[in-house]
């Protein structure tokens, strides 16, 4: 129901609250839910790359022009989809998992074992045999890792109170890039010891070997036991108990209607302005990201050269940007870090467009990755306690889920046509046309600052 206290602030703002001392906002960091968190990230993580910017690399490598590979993207609207099946991972008892783990974890270990048996697919089968045995596997990778999506965003709503929810995003956000870099550039490295022999004297497709990719891929599904360890560990969090549906029609209401017809109660119109924000303020990102390792290919970089970067230089500032992002929003308010994090995004893509005129240039490289990744922490570890703070506790996975997928619907789409673009304009003018993306998404922030907005979901969490 409505909370019939109402405050001129962001979902997200209690400007008449003190800051807590410094202290306490960087005690929280070592709390076993925050713990929980990194590892549960890492999980989340590293399915996403694999099927999308580390596959793009492995495809360019084997000779698959760019304008497939960005079709080739839309395996990720899986991803921008998820809300649809979100209410029956929230409502939904997985006999006997549900009996001996609980929902939220009966659910993320049936996703976590839908991931790996994807990447096994994955690793068995070569892209220049036929694509189409690779796309089934990696919608499989994406569907698992869509519903762990769904389960742990609500696993993590419901292990915590609100004003812990930035420090548990924060942690999330640092295991989630921790596994992105392991997925982006370890895979790489695995890739690359696992050659049969150097390829240094070849390049393109005649450099492919598809042994090397097995056997990254291999080690990738076998990484998943971190998130499968600590399921298996952590406790089944605390959350209400809901009455029973008296028939089949009041369990699809309550299940399917109710959670959005809560978000619209809650924030009326100002709802509309909140969902145009979410749907596009990682535009710049995601569109971009698509094109970023086959622009490494055509670059000349190696893939010991891309991964040590993203490894050494990458890790660095990613950490360093969620770890910055997690305590501001703590310190000085998300809507506020929310419009710092969007604007150094943008920013960044123009760093690649300078970078695209460089040519085989790796200082540049480790310059540029280490701005896009700074940045990159900072917003997400923002948004991702933005989005927590609209949700009621009630419904936190479909909620959620609603959320992330329509983060993710409108830039998925538009990152299938980066390869066609590419082809058409060059990478220069690309990632300048990325960063011109971020611009609506400054004004949204700065329109979504000065709501008035009813804190329901904020309040039922404390």
């Amino acid at each position: 129901m409505d909370n019939p206290g109402l405050m001129s602030a962001s979902p997200v703002e209690t400007p008449t609250a003190p800051s807590p001392p410094w202290r306490d906002s960087l005690k929280v960091y070592l709390e076993p839910a925050t713990l929980r968190m990194l590892a549960l990230g890492f999980s989340a993580g590293l399915p996403l790359l694999l099927v999308l910017g580390t596959l793009s690399f492995r495809l360019r490598e084997a000779g698959i022009d760019r304008t497939t590979i960005g079709y080739l993207s839309w395996v990720g609207l899986a991803y921008g989809f998820k809300w649809v099946w979100a209410p029956l991972v929230d409502r939904l008892p997985l006999p006997p998992l549900t009996t001996l783990l609980g929902r939220r974890r009966g659910w993320l270990l049936l996703a976590q074992g839908m991931v790996i048996a994807g990447l096994i697919g994955m690793a068995m089968n070569d892209p220049r045999l036929g694509l189409t045995p690779l796309i089934w596997c990696a919608l499989l990778v994406a569907f698992g890792s869509a519903t762990q999506d769904i389960a742990l965003d609500a696993f993590r709503i419901e292990s915590a109170e609100t004003r812990k929810q930035a420090a548990l995003a924060a942690a999330y956000q640092t295991g989630y890039r921790l596994a992105m870099i392991w997925a982006g550039a370890g895979v790489l490295w695995v890739a690359a010891w696992a050659e049969v022999a150097p390829a240094a004297a070849v390049a393109g497709a005649a450099a492919y070997q598809n042994g090397a990719w097995k056997t990254a891929y291999l080690v990738m599904a076998a990484s998943m036991a971190v998130g499968v360890l600590t399921v298996l560990l952590s406790p089944e969090p605390v959350r209400r108990v809901l009455p029973k549906a008296k028939n089949a029609a009041e369990w699809l209401r309550s299940a399917l209607v109710e959670p959005f017809a809560d978000f619209i109660r809650r924030y009326k119109w100002q709802a509309a302005l909140i969902l145009s924000l979410i749907a596009i303020y990682r535009i710049s990102d995601v569109v971009m990201g698509i094109m970023a390792n086959p622009f490494y290919v055509d670059m000349g970089f190696t893939k010991d050269e891309v991964a040590t970067v993203s490894k050494i230089y990458g890790v660095i500032m990613t950490l360093a940007g969620a770890f910055v992002g997690g305590v501001l929003s703590m310190r000085l308010g998300v809507m506020r870090v929310l419009m710092l994090g969007a604007v150094l995004s943008a920013g960044s893509n123009l760093l690649f467009a300078w970078l695209a005129t460089r040519g085989h240039d790796l200082t540049a490289l480790i310059a540029v990755v280490s701005a896009d990744n700074l940045a990159g922490g900072i917003a997400s570890a923002a948004f991702i306690a933005y989005l927590s703070s609209l949700t009621n506790i009630s419904y936190s996975a479909t909620q959620y889920a609603l959320f992330s997928s329509l983060m993710l619907l409108l830039p998925k789409f538009i990152a299938g046509y980066s390869g066609a673009f590419v082809d058409a304009y060059g990478y220069s003018t690309f990632f300048t046309a990325t960063a011109v993306l971020g611009v609506p998404v400054l004004v949204l922030v700065a329109l979504a600052s000065r709501l008035t907005t009813a804190t329901t979901g904020a309040t039922d969490r404390q």
